[in-house]
């Protein structure tokens, strides 16, 4: 079944792709949507000196500033009403599936279905007004408190400045929420995983401009940038290998009689991914290493001396940041994984449609196979995306490397296309299987 889908998939034509006006409507859709957020990302803060601010902010590249600045697609450093992006979202999401295993009232909610997951995006979105009111916050006291040579960032600090700016970035925020969600449900793609990937790639030549002006300036040797951009391509080929890789687990159906003919008796495949959790554990693990970050970076020199040493201690590149980026990595490839598919309801699954794996019998030992199989994959996955994500960590530290070269942004980019083109493909396949079906039928009128 399979290798027919493949088949088809590669035979999907222009003459195809022009007929399918359906999907044609979902690609300007998307791609309408994602100009409006690139639009904004242009749009500055009101009351704030942009000339000052990107005097102050070149002076301090690097650490949590770039961080943010990747994420909200050079929004932060613009500091323009889309400087928070989607990040809030996110991390709320990350709390509410942690929560929904720790809290029982929430765990059972999820089980309920349709109606359950309403109820936890709401709360979600609860989450994400109160972070973004935190964070929005903290910008608005971080830019009162920046000024260089020409004055302050802000053109007339005080309350009404920072009730303003917690008012535009919270709004901006649940903006990109709901056009993530406009674009799932109407146009091609994950809205939240474009948005973010939109951000990344409109930087990207910035980024390898960036790579060559420090070799012009010398802090690069020709030998290194070139280094730079092989393994920025081999990471990526590398990337797209591992993604794709899957254990095929053989599933035998047997045969059985309705009336006088013989059904089943075919052979199948369950399909389990290396990285099963995609690009959720370092989006995770950075989410939740920035939020401490966030705070004492906007704190820095002003706070307590815990504070300062937070800033130090979890600046990127160094060993406690590593150390703990591994670490929610590896956690959240073995939680997501466990959240997206669980053996016990696969294994009663196939057992109620007569499927079993060859030499497994049904039931329990079907279960513990497969959480066998996949406990395996998951490890190698984790070790992985742990590998592509704190190797350039290193050199964005050593070599001040543009973060958009590193492995977290070559992830999300990698894999956002993949699935995109994937979804793509599945429209066309639709498509065409809809344009047999109605040749079949004409056939059968003209008999």
């Amino acid at each position: 079944m399979s290798s027919t889908s493949e088949k088809l998939a590669a035979n999907v034509n222009l003459g195809v792709f022009a007929k399918a006006t359906e999907l044609k409507k979902r690609l300007w859709f998307t791609f309408l949507a994602l100009v409006v957020y690139r639009i904004g990302a242009h749009i500055p803060l009101p009351g704030v000196d942009s000339r000052i601010l990107a005097e102050i902010l070149n002076r301090n590249t690097g650490g949590i500033l770039d961080y943010f600045n990747m994420f909200s697609g050079g929004s932060f450093k613009r500091m323009t009403i889309f400087a928070l992006s989607i990040m809030p979202y996110i991390t709320s999401s990350i709390i509410m599936q942690l929560l929904t295993v720790i809290v029982p009232t929430l765990g059972a909610l999820k089980k309920e279905g349709e109606a359950g997951r309403r109820k936890i995006n709401q709360y979600t979105r609860y989450g994400t007004v109160l972070l973004a009111t935190f964070q929005g916050f903290g910008i608005a006291m971080f830019l009162e408190s920046m000024h260089g040579a020409g004055g302050l960032a802000v053109i007339d600090p005080g309350l009404f400045f920072r009730i303003t700016t917690v008012i535009t970035l919270v709004t901006a925020t649940l903006f990109l929420m709901w056009l993530g969600e406009q674009i799932t449900a109407r146009g091609v793609g994950n809205g939240i995983s474009l948005i973010i990937f939109v951000g990344i790639v409109a930087a990207l030549p910035t980024a390898i401009a960036g790579v060559f002006e420090l070799g012009r300036k010398g802090a690069l040797s020709p030998l290194a940038i070139i280094a730079i951009l092989l393994m920025a391509m081999g990471l990526t080929a590398f990337i797209v290998f591992m993604e794709r890789a899957q254990r095929r687990i053989i599933v035998q159906y047997p045969k059985r009689q309705v009336g006088n003919k013989m059904f089943g008796g075919e052979a199948s495949h369950l399909p389990l991914k290396l990285n099963t959790a995609n690009v959720i554990p370092p989006i995770f693990a950075g989410s939740l290493l920035s939020f401490p970050a966030f705070i004492s970076g906007f704190a820095a020199g002003n706070g307590p001396g815990w504070v300062q040493d937070i800033s130090i201690y979890l600046g990127h590149g160094k060993p406690l940041y590593l150390l703990l980026y591994v670490v929610l990595i590896v956690f959240f490839c073995f939680f997501y994984t466990k959240h997206v598919f669980n053996p016990v309801e696969t294994a009663d699954n196939l057992k109620k449609y007569g499927g079993f794996i060859p030499g497994i019998r049904p039931g329990k030992n079907t279960a513990d196979y497969l959480d066998y199989v996949l406990t395996r994959l998951t490890v190698i996955g984790a070790a992985y995306l742990s590998l592509i994500c704190a190797f350039p960590e290193l050199l964005i530290a050593q070599y001040a490397v543009p973060f958009y070269l590193g492995g977290t942004s070559l992830l999300i980019v990698v894999n956002v296309t993949l699935d995109t083109v994937a979804q793509i493909q599945s429209h066309l396949l639709a498509h065409q299987y809809e344009g047999l079906i109605k040749k079949a039928k004409l056939k059968k009128g003209r008999r």
